[in-house]
């Protein structure tokens, strides 16, 4: 498979994915009437990537775990590309 089918077919993907939450979202609103319930405690947490360098931020120390396994695997997927010699197909 050339590497431009791999990357059309992964942005089909990521607009599928964004399709698929916008319905879910519209289904959820149209379920309860377009009132919502207060949460119980929101958590999130997230990653900035620039380049190999991880910047971690989130509001609680358990979304934080979370996104720091992540971080460390992308930063793991990353040396190994870096490594990989590039084969033009």
């Amino acid at each position: 498979m050339k590497l431009i089918t791999v990357g059309f077919l992964i942005v089909l993907i990521g607009m599928l994915v964004i399709l698929a939450g916008v319905f879910s979202m519209a289904y959820q609103s149209w379920k309860t009437g377009g009132v919502e319930r207060p949460e119980a405690g929101v958590r999130g947490g997230g990653i900035v990537m620039i380049g190999p360098i991880p910047i971690i931020f989130g509001t609680d120390v358990g979304a934080l775990k979370i996104v720091m396994i992540l971080a460390i695997v992308l930063m793991i997927i990353a040396a190994i590309l870096f490594f990989l010699p590039l084969r033009m197909v």
